[in-house]
């Protein structure tokens, strides 16, 4: 298994706005596609604005097969414009567990 770490900075004042647009707009389509959410996140205390999630593949290959199938998703280009601009930048991280974690 490896994991999809994203963290997103959104724009000052619009997190609770992309979250709502992520909940009733993009997760019903990431959920028909990518499928294994491990979790959804907003920070609190730390570098504020933003919004951590994770998802679980079995490989990149599986990922990049799922990600694809999601771009290609009508669905999905009406969120991207709804949400448009609302993202200042985004990090990228692939991880995996190791040997001792219970998410494997």
């Amino acid at each position: 298994m490896i994991i999809d770490h994203r963290t997103y900075n959104i724009q000052h004042g619009k997190v609770s706005t992309y979250v709502e647009l992520f909940e009733t707009l993009g997760l019903p389509i990431q959920m028909r596609h990518l499928g294994n959410l491990i979790g959804y996140f907003e920070t609190t205390i730390g570098p504020i604005n933003q919004v951590v999630h994770l998802w679980g593949y079995e490989s990149l290959a599986d990922m990049e097969r799922r990600r694809q199938a999601r771009d290609a998703d009508p669905d999905w280009a009406v969120y991207k414009a709804k949400t448009a601009g609302m993202l200042v930048s985004q990090e990228n991280k692939i991880v995996k567990p190791a040997g001792f974690s219970p998410i494997r």
